[in-house]
C-alpha cells in the first residue's frame, strides 16, 4: 500500500520540528516520530523546514538552506526508514525537494500560486496544500484542482486558521467538512492554528495550550490527519517555539485522536 493509500486509510500525523536547527534536534525528535508509527500503527510522517521563508523579521533564522536541508532530511529518512515532508516557494524547489522527499508541503501565504503548484504535482509525489489564512474551505477547490489538473491526484488539504483581527487567528471547523467533500484527505494543523502572527515583538506568538483541543475538534468534523510541529524544548527553539507540542507530550496529545 503507497503512502497517499495508507494516509487514505488511518489516520495519519505529520510531526517535526518547525524549522532545521541542527542534525541531532532532527534525529532526537525523529526517532520518537519513529516510535509513535510503529507503537500506534499509524502513518508517520516527519517534517521540518530548510527555509522559514516568510518569518517575521528579517533577523529571524530562517534555516540550513536548500541543499543542506534537504541532506539532513536523507539522513533522517534513511536512519529511520521515515517518509519525510518539507515545504517549498518557489517553483524551481520543487523537483530538486522532490528527490528527497516524499510529500511536498504548499504554504499557506502561497497556496493560489499556480507555477509552484503545478511544479509540485509535476515531481509525481503528495502535494499537501495548507489553506491560506484568507480562504475559506470550499475556495481550497482551486488549489487542488491546479495539481490535479497538471496530472497529480495526490493531494491533501490542510486546515490552518483564519484571519481574525490583528495578530490573531481563529479556526472555522466547517472549512474540514467543505474541503472533505472534494475527495482528497483533510488535515489539521495544529499548532499553526494557535499562532498568533507577528503578534511577540517582532516574531509570532500563540498558545500550545490549546492545540490537543484544536486536534479533537478537528476529529469531531472528521479530520483524517494532523499536523503538529514538536520540540524537545520549545520555548527555546528558534521558530514558532509557543506554539509548538513539547516532545514529551506527545503521546498523550496522540492518543485520543488514534
Amino acid at each position: 500500500m503507497s503512502l497517499f493509500e495508507q494516509m487514505q486509510s488511518k489516520p495519519f500525523f505529520i510531526l517535526g520540528p518547525c524549522v532545521m536547527e541542527n542534525q541531532e534536534l532532527l534525529y532526537q525528535v525523529a526517532e520518537q516520530v519513529a516510535r509513535v508509527g510503529q507503537q500506534y500503527q499509524v502513518p508517520v510522517v516527519f517534517k521540518s523546514s530548510f527555509d522559514k521563508a516568510n518569518r517575521t523579521s528579517i533577523h529571524s533564522y530562517r534555516g540550513p538552506g536548500l541543499e543542506k536541508g534537504l541532506e539532513m532530511l536523507q539522513k533522517v529518512k534513511e536512519r529511520f526508514d521515515l517518509p519525510v515532508t518539507t515545504d517549498i516557494h518557489e517553483s524551481y524547489q520543487a523537483a530538486i525537494a522532490g528527490e528527497v522527499v516524499d510529500i511536498l508541503q504548499i504554504p499557506a501565504f502561497l497556496c493560489r500560486q499556480t507555477d509552484l503548484l503545478v511544479a509540485a504535482a509535476k515531481t509525481g509525489k503528495i502535494v499537501n496544500v495548507k489553506k491560506a489564512q484568507f480562504l475559506s474551505g470550499q475556495d481550497m477547490f482551486y488549489p487542488a484542482q491546479k495539481v490535479i489538473e497538471a496530472g497529480n491526484n495526490q493531494v491533501i488539504l490542510t486546515e490552518r486558521g483564519n484571519m481574525y483581527g490583528y495578530n490573531n487567528l481563529a479556526v472555522d471547523f466547517r472549512n474540514i467538512h467543505d474541503m472533505k467533500a472534494f475527495g482528497h484527505p483533510v488535515c489539521m494543523d495544529c499548532t499553526h492554528s494557535v499562532q498568533r502572527p507577528g503578534g511577540a515583538g517582532g516574531k509570532t506568538g500563540g498558545d500550545r495550550t490549546f492545540v490537543p483541543m484544536m486536534a479533537l475538534a478537528a476529529k469531531a468534523f472528521g479530520a483524517n490527519g494532523y499536523f503538529m510541529e514538536i520540540h524537545p524544548d520549545p520555548d527555546n527553539a528558534l521558530s514558532d517555539g509557543p506554539n509548538m507540542v513539547k516532545l514529551q507530550d506527545l503521546d498523550k496529545v496522540i492518543q485520543p485522536l488514534i
